[in-house]
């Protein structure tokens, strides 16, 4: 049989008495073992903070003093767009033969002269182009069967105002118009375009009045 203490309260202090006994030593031996750093594991160790001077000092010497101000400071030395100004653009008169050579090619090389596109200071919205002079226009030449099925169709806006005719039939009335026309589509159709356009002078055989102008020749491929 097992014995029951009488005084329930006498028998529960003296358990609490050695649990409190007992959790006694064992807290001096946590604390001894925390104080040389045997439970210390969630603490990183202390390591002592680095002297960023010399770091400052060479990002100095590294990075000059006025772009080192302030970062909009850091993109005007290096990114400066130039806008070319048209009364600064010196002009050239160029001369073109159109004599066996394929329309499209006389016209794209026109084209680009008169809009300056060859130039290191081309601008898009500034006219930096030359004068492009082209003869022997009605020797132009046209590739496939576009001499007869190539048509231009042209509409006044009145009753019975329209008209139509083929590359042949524009060579023998009016054979500017063949360059002209073409040329006329390959540049901006806007206020610009018409200023270049002015630039475009064709004539129908090897004779032209700017001689004055001593206009360079180009060759074509």
């Amino acid at each position: 049989m097992i014995a029951v203490p009488v005084n329930l309260s006498e028998s529960l202090g003296k358990r609490s008495g050695l649990a409190a006994k007992d959790s006694g030593k064992k807290g001096q031996k946590r604390a001894a073992k925390t104080k040389r750093g045997l439970y210390n594991f969630h603490k990183a160790p202390a390591v002592p903070a680095a002297d960023p001077t010399p770091l400052l000092e060479s990002r100095r010497r590294l990075t000059p003093a006025a772009i080192a101000r302030s970062f909009r400071a850091f993109s005007r030395p290096f990114m400066k767009t130039f806008s070319a100004k048209a009364s600064e653009v010196p002009r050239k008169w160029w001369l073109i033969d159109a004599k066996d050579q394929v329309l499209g090619r006389v016209a794209v090389k026109a084209a680009n002269l008169l809009r300056g596109k060859e130039k290191s200071v081309f601008t898009p919205h500034v006219d930096t182009g030359d004068f492009v002079i082209v003869v022997n226009a009605d020797k132009v030449r046209v590739t496939g069967k576009k001499e007869e099925q190539k048509s231009f169709m042209s509409f006044s806006g009145y009753v019975g105002g329209h008209k139509s005719e083929n590359v042949r039939a524009r060579r023998v009335r009016h054979p500017e118009l063949l360059i002209e026309r073409a040329v006329r589509g390959m540049i901006p159709h806007n206020r610009l375009g018409r200023s270049v356009y002015r630039k475009l002078k064709v004539y129908r055989g090897e004779d032209h009045p700017h001689a004055a102008q001593q206009p360079s020749a180009v060759k074509l491929r």
